[in-house]
């Protein structure tokens, strides 16, 4: 897909503006580097946690993205049936066991799930992350966390509907031979009062309701492809002295010097997306597409200027192409 090409997914909106993203920023790093801080005195060497990035995903997108086993607790959020998952990753999981056992060096990952012993080790931690995720937010909406239980299969935790928006959290930790991800999963029904209610409600609603969905989407889809955009039909551009472009007059020929049957390029909304053949159609000029522009060709098939001639004034002028600056006049000739 063309990189300045990017999916809008209607069916599922955003639900973060760029205010709330830069808020969220800020929270989940003061997060990070407060379990840095605690986790610094425990486990005896250098560690470091750094925020990755805050998104809206589906919970099915989430769930997806982790791999089995998995290392996640549960936490009910308290009088909103709704609950967060903190995933600490296998190798973080067994760096935490290690360490808190008094071990040095680089941790032994092991594909296993964890034993009931090392899930109380690794809860420890999981416990301070809830605390600290409670304290984040406590000026917004206001979280009260329980442990409900640990899962090793991504597939059994099921804390939301596949296609429910969760908020995700993602902290880098950086130590002594490891480097692992810590995910926090956060439903956005949880946080309804931060987020704008009737974005919620509006994504609420395309949910809940199929058919209205459905017609939705059709009216959607109708009103994109009846769009109209600016097409333009443009031959290779050619040279000539000034000496003759000063001779021009109306009525006055210029010899191309171009093939009869030139390729033109075909622009849409000023970008070259098309080579094409410049042909008839009844009584009609048409362009028969050959082939398609990458990104490299469509950059440099974009006319950087182009030189006209102002027959009543007398003065050559350098015109804005596509991309290009704007007019300049050079005076007269």
């Amino acid at each position: 897909m063309s990189s300045d090409i990017r999916v809008y997914d209607f069916a599922r909106p955003s639900l973060i503006s760029k205010e709330r993203k830069r808020a969220l920023d800020a929270m989940y790093s003061v997060l990070a580097k407060s379990v840095e801080l605690w986790l610094a005195s425990r486990v005896r060497g250098h560690i470091e946690l750094t925020l990755e990035g805050v998104d809206q995903q589906s919970y099915g997108e989430f769930a997806l993205s982790m791999t089995p086993p998995c290392a996640a607790y549960v936490y009910d959020v308290q009088d909103s049936g709704t609950q967060v998952v903190i995933d600490f990753g296998q190798e973080f999981a067994f760096f935490l066991v290690e360490r808190l056992l008094g071990a040095n060096g680089p941790p032994v990952v092991q594909q296993r799930p964890l034993t009931p012993l090392e899930r109380m080790l690794v809860r420890i931690a999981a416990d301070k992350v809830a605390e600290q995720l409670q304290e984040i937010w406590q000026d917004h909406v206001p979280l009260d966390l329980q442990m409900s239980r640990f899962e090793s299969v991504p597939d059994m935790i099921q804390a939301a509907n596949r296609q429910d928006p969760v908020l995700v959290g993602r902290i880098l930790v950086c130590a002594t031979g490891v480097e692992s991800v810590l995910t926090i999963c956060v439903p956005f029904a949880a946080l309804e009062k931060f987020f704008s209610g009737a974005a919620l409600e509006r994504s609420t609603l395309r949910r809940a309701t199929g058919p209205r969905h459905d017609g939705e989407r059709v009216l959607v889809q109708e009103q994109v492809r009846g769009a109209r955009l600016a097409v333009a039909v443009r031959t290779s551009s050619f040279t000539l002295p000034m000496s003759e472009i000063s001779r021009l007059v109306p009525g006055a020929s210029i010899m191309t010097g171009l093939d009869p049957e030139p390729e033109a390029t075909i622009y849409i909304e000023e970008r070259a997306r098309f080579t094409a053949a410049i042909g008839r159609s009844g009584r009609h000029l048409a362009a028969r597409i050959l082939d398609a522009f990458d990104d490299a060709q469509r950059s440099a098939a974009t006319p950087q200027a182009k030189v006209t001639y102002d027959m009543e004034n007398g003065e050559a002028k350098v015109g804005a192409a596509p991309g290009a600056v704007a007019p300049d006049t050079l005076g007269p000739l």
